[in-house]
């Protein structure tokens, strides 16, 4: 069907009005609600066992072309095997950028003792990923199976 205007002699057109206030009282309730309703706790409810690993092929590659930060059960950093005399994260950023010589494609080793606090381990992975070394590996021994 076909409406026709009807075309006043110089009547004023009604503007077309929407009401937001009743529409933005409803947004603002819903707000509320999820944000009362939601716990912002995360709850460790699993009790965590770390992985052993198995090697099959093991990757063996020389000691000129990759660089090793070992990591001791005190939180002690080694970079290729040479101890550095603090244990804080610039410490351990000075070190690997003298190591690396700038070269970004070199593989990152990072062993660590199987008691070493794991802030340790972030921290060796946290430098290696601000100075662009992508390569990472975790060094780990084989299970007994």
């Amino acid at each position: 069907m076909k409406f026709r205007r009807a075309r006043g002699n110089g009547a004023a057109r009604d503007e077309i009005f929407i009401n937001l206030a009743s529409l933005i009282d409803i947004v603002f309730v819903l707000l509320l609600f999820f944000i009362v309703t939601t716990t912002f706790i995360r709850e460790n409810q699993l009790s965590i066992e770390l992985p052993e690993a198995s090697v099959r092929n093991p990757v063996i590659s020389s000691a000129a072309d990759r660089l090793e930060v070992t990591i001791s059960n005190d939180g002690r950093y080694a970079v290729n095997g040479r101890v550095l005399p603090e244990s804080t994260e610039a410490a351990l950023m000075d070190a690997v950028t003298a190591e690396s010589k700038g070269n970004k494609d070199i593989p990152v080793l990072i062993t660590a003792d199987a008691n070493a606090k794991y802030q340790s381990v972030i921290t060796a992975m946290s430098v290696a990923g601000q100075l662009g070394l992508s390569k990472l590996r975790l060094v780990t021994v084989e299970s007994e199976q």
